[in-house]
């Protein structure tokens, strides 16, 4: 028999599940998160690993799902001093890179900006040559004040010629140990935003080294050295540590992700809204063939646009830990929670805060703590609580539908247990068995992707030749991130005609998936 370890890091609580070959859990914990976020991942590992009786050796892969990136992002910490290349002069000078980036994230991260002639038409044709001479300049200028360099060239998701040769010339001359993201392999169609998603994924490369390889080392301390490590992604798939490192801003979201896969696992279904509440927030995602729908629209990331592939969710500011205030008669819920500070604060746990987690401890809707604590609260007032937060559920649902037609609701996540057993819009309301670690569920069962998205003329190439072409990257995207080779299919494509441009352009979007490499 072998294991698979999944850990997931959360806002308010770290979980780590242990699953056996057929995805049966045998193990379960759920661990405070900790300001440093490895503190709280290394107690949920050892505290899993504890419950297991089990040769180290049979645990064969391990999963995380953290929130390295995003905090990195948000806190603007321990971000890498970034060389920004713009190739597209003088078209592309209008704009400048990170124009619209809030100020201290533009310090943090950048004050070496080059812009090169070059870039290339919807239908692959060059607008200018590639200046290399110029490059070469901008790159010398870089050497010893960067960390990593982004590359970004006008229309490069067709051809991403004038990209390639650029990044040659960067380890030509700053050496291969900077760090170079191309932006066609981070992000799609609209410059502006793909130029942000390359910036961004390039100052990330110290956080996702640290991370990968400190995930590593935790495992290693528990004596477990023989499993493969992987880290998740945010369309609910996985990547090896190499490929984690060169593209750290796919880790973004991806516990949302990680509770869709695993409700879906749980529940069996394969289309369905999925409510993950957390002590501190909530999201609805759907679930669309088992995998979560991807978002169709520009998503900010600490207050920076971009257009990189990211999980379709509503987040509400409602949880377990969530403060209720009262103030006469009017009662209101969140957005302020105390967070992993729960067990401390919560009155049912001897605290001093009316929290979300009282509420439904009042009403019967859960068996935590010590009930007694929480029986002075009125029954109205508690009811009147109770409303306010399905009410709140009620909006984050019907935002996600896109049809008026009842669909079937999952709720994982620990805090589910304030949700109510009938919300408008839901054909029936499952909460499988083990709910409460959906996320850590979903990162242990998750397979291996990889996507692409391309604009084709089909002037030059005919539809079938641009399908086949798009399908053979994406197959090519999911072994390198990890894929037994003989197990990757594809599992979704999107062929959209581009009526605005001439001819004959159409953008094709694939994914694979496979299982993982042994």
């Amino acid at each position: 028999m072998e294991y698979r370890i999944g850990i997931d890091v959360g806002g308010t609580n770290t979980d780590a599940v242990v699953v056996d070959n057929s995805g049966a859990i045998v193990a379960s914990i759920k661990c405070p998160t900790t300001t440093d976020v490895f503190g709280g991942i290394n107690a949920a590992l050892h505290g899993v690993l504890e419950q297991l009786n089990v040769k180290k050796e049979a645990i064969t892969y391990a999963m995380l799902g953290t929130t390295h990136s995003t905090n990195a992002i948000v806190t603007r910490k321990d971000l890498l001093k970034v060389g920004v290349i713009r190739i597209g002069k003088p078209a592309g000078m209008a704009i400048q890179p990170m124009i619209d980036w809030p100020g201290d994230l533009v310090t943090t991260v950048s004050n070496q900006v080059f812009h090169v002639a070059g870039g290339h038409e919807f239908n692959g044709k060059e607008i200018f040559p590639l200046d290399e001479e110029a490059l070469k300049e901008a790159f010398k200028a870089m050497k010893g004040r960067v960390e990593a360099v982004a590359v970004t060239s006008i229309f490069s998701p067709v051809s991403f010629a004038h990209e390639d040769r650029a990044a040659a010339l960067a380890h030509e001359i700053l050496g291969d140990q900077i760090p170079v993201t191309l932006s066609h392999e981070i992000a799609s169609i609209g410059l502006l935003e793909r130029e942000n998603a390359a910036i961004l994924n390039a100052a990330l490369n110290k956080v996702a080294r640290t991370t990968a390889l400190g995930f590593k080392k935790a495992l290693e301390n528990e004596g477990v050295r023989s499993a493969k490590v992987y880290l998740c992604q945010n369309d609910g798939t996985l990547m090896n540590i190499d490929y984690s490192i060169d593209y750290p801003i796919l880790t973004i979201a991806c516990g949302p992700t990680n509770s869709i896969r695993g409700a879906s696992f749980l529940s069996g279904c394969d289309n369905a809204l999925v409510l993950d509440v957390g002590g501190t927030t909530s999201d609805v995602g759907v679930i669309r063939q088992g995998f979560p729908r991807e978002s169709s629209i520009a998503v900010e990331i600490g207050g920076v646009r971009t257009n990189f592939r990211m999980p379709d969710l509503h987040s509400l500011g409602l949880g377990g830990g969530s403060l209720v205030k009262v103030n006469g008669s009017h009662v209101s819920v969140g957005p302020e929670s105390v967070g992993y500070r729960i067990t401390e604060e919560a009155l049912v746990f001897g605290g001093s805060t009316l929290t979300a987690t009282d509420i439904a401890v009042r009403l019967g809707l859960a068996d935590l703590g010590d009930s007694s604590k929480v029986a002075h609260i009125p029954m109205e007032t508690a009811k009147e609580a109770h409303t306010v937060m399905m009410d709140m559920v009620q909006k984050g649902i019907d935002s996600m539908k896109l049809t008026k037609d009842p669909v079937p609701l999952v709720l994982v996540g620990g805090g589910s247990l304030l949700v109510g057993n009938t919300i408008e819009g839901a054909s029936e309301i499952l909460r499988p068995e083990n709910f409460s670690v959906a996320n850590a569920l979903g990162a242990a069962i998750a397979q291996v992707s990889g996507q692409i998205e391309r604009v084709y003329s089909l002037d030059s190439i005919s539809r079938e030749k641009a399908m086949e072409d798009a399908k053979n990257i994406a197959t090519e995207e999911a072994v390198k991130a990890g894929a037994a080779p003989e197990t990757v299919q594809i599992v979704e494509v999107d062929d959209i005609p581009l009526a605005y441009l001439p001819g004959n352009a159409t953008r094709i979007r694939v994914k694979a998936v496979g299982d993982l490499k042994r």
